[in-house]
């Protein structure tokens, strides 16, 4: 029987996607679920976030509808990885 993925499970794991998508290798170090995001990192422009709901989809195998990209939902890397964890029945 699988175990539901829980958010501080999933925080590597978006945090990698978003990495990846950003080409900000050399600062994941750096990123932990209190990291500010939109505004704050200038390499998550608009563009950016369409990417990266993308990536997301295809890595968690989820559907981010277009109501949701919000500068909530992209406020944090512990914003993300809750979403993602709704999305895929995670507590």
């Amino acid at each position: 029987m699988s175990h539901p993925v829980t958010r501080p499970d999933l925080v590597p794991q978006v945090r990698g996607v978003l990495v990846r998508v950003l080409g900000i290798e050399e600062r994941e170090h750096l990123l932990d679920a209190s990291t500010p995001l939109l505004g704050e990192l200038p390499e998550l422009d608009s563009l950016a976030v369409v990417e990266l709901a993308v990536a997301l989809e295809e890595e968690f195998d989820i559907v981010v509808d277009d109501a949701d990209v919000t500068g909530e939902l992209f406020a944090t890397v512990g914003s993300l990885a809750d979403y993602v964890a709704d999305r895929t029945g995670g507590p």
